[in-house]
């Protein structure tokens, strides 16, 4: 690449690069001294949602979609006390704790892109219906006196453990989104409403619903050299939580940024790595979060790899991408991997000016 060539990229990326460079900078630095996770150590976004063309936007029509979510993590200490909380009480100190948890969620959704347009992008809007499955299991190993929030009692040396499981729907998320293109870039403005109606239970040690309303807004941008191939996606975006009534549990609000960098190989496969990093911001709170403001953070990174084919007639875009968790506080630590699946399901049409 020339310099010229150099300097013309940089010109075009550096409105993308520049504020999620200065946001994701402020918020580490403002909270590098309290990174203390929420009420269950899970939020209803799960990063790495977005990754490859986060900030592109089909045309005018009607589309489906299928996200396959995978995630095996562990926890141990304070972490494990915190996904446990409810059963286990504030014992972290009392107790060893270890923690395994499974989960797989299947999410199919919606998305129609408007004919009209807004402040000049196109509108559309989506919904999200998750159906999964998840399993926990805690091991603990007394190590003083500890009496559980039910009244089971313990002495020193005494084990324990906690398995639950549940096959069930989760919240449903409806999303409103406008996004506009100029030249190489893409990008979107993003708000996901998460609607407490999936499964909950406030005396299980997992559940598919949350209890709580939740809204997610991310900016993500695109830049796409269609020529060469090359791809540069980065996707920041706040998580704002509202309280559990049932545990008076009110989560902290979370910061995350998703990215991709990849390489177009045809119109048909892209490879490259995507990330993300994951920041609680403000701390929880309520007379339910016994283990005070309990702030959580990880980063993950992992590969990435897009495929488009034509099924019949039908085109069909699929990603799946894996991440490895590091670097992480407050949080299970694990593995998630992506696959996603999209298909047009009506015709597009011109966009009213």
């Amino acid at each position: 690449m020339t310099c010229y060539n150099l300097r013309r990229f940089w010109r075009q990326i550096f409105p993308i690069v520049a504020p999620v460079l200065i946001l994701a900078f402020s918020v580490l630095t403002t909270t590098a001294t309290t990174v203390d996770a929420m009420e269950d150590g899970k939020g209803f976004y799960p990063p790495g949602f977005r990754s490859s063309m986060a900030g592109f936007l089909p045309p005018p029509g009607t589309y489906g979609s299928n996200y396959k979510y995978f995630y095996s993590g562990s926890a141990s200490g304070a972490a494990a006390d915190g996904v446990a909380l409810d059963q286990l009480g504030k014992i972290d100190l009392q107790a060893d704790i270890d923690l395994d948890a499974y989960v797989f969620i299947d999410i199919p959704s919606i998305m129609w892109i408007t004919p009209h347009k807004v402040l000049g992008g196109k509108l559309g809007f989506a919904a999200f219906v998750p159906v999964g499955w998840q399993d926990i299991s805690v091991d603990v190993d007394v190590l003083a006196t500890l009496t559980l929030p039910n009244g089971r009692a313990f002495t020193g040396g005494a084990q324990f453990s906690l398995d639950d499981d549940t096959i069930n729907f989760g919240d449903p998320l409806l999303m409103m989104v406008v996004g506009w293109d100029r030249g190489n870039l893409h990008w979107n403005v993003a708000g996901v409403l998460n609607v407490p109606i999936g499964d909950y239970d406030k005396n299980a040690l997992v559940n598919m619903g949350f209890n709580r309303w939740g809204l997610n807004t991310t900016l993500s941008a695109t830049w796409l050299n269609a020529q060469k191939g090359h791809e540069i996606t980065v996707a920041p975006g706040f998580t704002f939580n509202g309280e559990n009534d049932d545990t008076n549990y009110k989560s902290g609000t979370e910061f995350h940024v998703e990215f991709a960098v990849m390489q177009h190989l045809s119109k048909a496969f892209a490879v490259g790595v995507t990330g993300y990093h994951y920041q609680q911001v403000t701390g929880d709170s309520g007379a339910g979060a016994t283990l005070g403001s309990f702030k959580g953070r990880t980063t993950a990174l992992g590969p990435n790899i897009n495929y488009n084919f034509l099924w019949g007639q039908t085109p069909v875009s699929t990603s799946l991408r894996w991440f490895h968790e590091f670097d992480v506080k407050n949080r299970l630590e694990g593995d998630a991997v992506f696959f996603t699946a999209a298909i047009p399901l009506g015709g597009a049409r011109p966009a009213k000016q």
